[in-house]
């Protein structure tokens, strides 16, 4: 497979949505050469979000029916947004995680020397291009969940750090999934499983085994060193920005770089960089370096490196917007909604199945 580039300029973003095959999709997206989107970077990071992608696919003839797998992979996203609203999601949700032996991860992950080719393959590409495959990353939180015994938040920050598509919200709930900290039960994938979907062979290693052996099996040699990442942060450097306190001004930041939010208003346009929220959540450079590069598709950007409040003591602005995310700590001013697929379903679900049996009713009404 070529290794992958995520393109940043905002003309060639839509053009990949517009390529979406979202049947194809439906068919192979659990195959890690399937027809994925490759478009979760850039939902991510707020230029478009799943509303948008939805709309457009479907004003090209597209029948919801028809492309079930799609819309829920969607929904899914918001799903995790919504729990991120009313939920801690940095802590076990819905019950503690079992057998938990360590806070660490195995060192043979951070190493991607575990064995598992197809596991091996996936994490080094994870650390050369910022992506890895859906499936990938339930078999790697599994095996160290779940075969290592290591707690699920250590794990999920290293991988935050990396993924070019890091959500705290998505990436939290999907490892508490995998754990069962959210779930009913803890998901495994053994070794026939991660062969048929990463096109390896192996055999007669220590996934090598049935589904019901899994859950009792010993932690193999492999896993057994634990250790914890390091997620060096590097900032950039702030700028002077020139500011004229009579107009509005629109703060950009790490989730939200939509480039047609109030686009045709006059205003001061920030992307605000707060030091202390990349210290809970730090990315790595490449991560850093797409969103700065994602930024430039907003006309007139100016970078702040600080706090909100130090942004506000500097340059005295008198109106204020921004987009609301849970992260946003200690923001005021006039705090404006995320693009939602349905903006009535509000409040927490305890499970996919439930948000998605509310959401497809509304979908099947507004398809009519």
């Amino acid at each position: 497979m070529a290794k992958l580039h995520f393109q940043t300029d905002y003309q060639a973003i839509l053009k990949h949505v517009d390529d979406i095959d979202p049947l194809r999709y439906g068919k192979t997206r659990n195959y890690i050469d399937g027809a994925v989107t490759y478009l979760s970077p850039y939902i991510s990071r707020g230029v478009i979000s799943t509303k948008f992608v939805l709309d457009r696919v479907l004003k090209k003839g597209y029948k919801i029916s028809e492309m079930e797998s799609f819309v829920k992979e969607l929904c899914w996203r918001d799903y995790f947004q919504r729990v991120a609203q009313e939920k801690d999601v940095n802590v076990d949700i819905k019950q503690p995680q079992v057998k938990v032996t360590n806070h660490g991860i195995p060192s043979r992950i951070l190493s991607a020397e575990t064995g598992i080719e197809g596991i091996d393959a996936a994490i080094q590409g994870l650390y050369e291009t910022g992506y890895m495959h859906n499936h990938c990353r339930m078999y790697t939180a599994s095996v160290v969940c779940n075969i290592a015994g290591s707690h699920w938040q250590h794990p999920a920050q290293w991988m935050y750090f990396h993924l070019l598509d890091g959500d705290c919200a998505s990436n939290a709930c999907s490892w508490q999934w995998v754990a069962g900290a959210k779930s009913n039960k803890a998901y495994y994938a053994n070794q026939e499983n991660i062969n048929t979907y990463t096109h390896t062979q192996q055999q007669h290693t220590w996934l090598d085994k049935s589904y019901e052996e899994l859950p009792s099996t010993d932690v193999p040699d492999e896993l057994k060193e634990t250790e914890h990442a390091l997620l060096p942060l590097e900032l950039p450097t702030s700028e002077k920005c020139e500011i004229n306190p009579s107009l509005p001004t629109f703060i950009y930041t790490y989730y939200n770089l939509d480039p047609l939010w109030h686009r045709d208003e006059e205003g001061n346009r920030v992307l605000l960089i707060e030091p202390d929220f990349f210290a809970k959540y730090p990315v790595s450079k490449r991560c850093m370096d797409f969103m700065l590069n994602l930024s430039q598709n907003i006309e007139g950007i100016q970078l702040y490196v600080g706090s909100f409040q130090s942004f506000m003591d500097t340059y005295k602005c008198s109106t204020m917007y921004f987009k609301e995310h849970p992260l946003n700590v200690g923001y005021h001013g006039i705090q404006e909604e995320r693009d939602w697929i349905c903006d009535e379903l509000r409040g927490y679900y305890p499970s996919f199945f439930a948000y998605w049996k509310k959401l497809e009713k509304h979908l099947t009404i507004e398809a009519k």
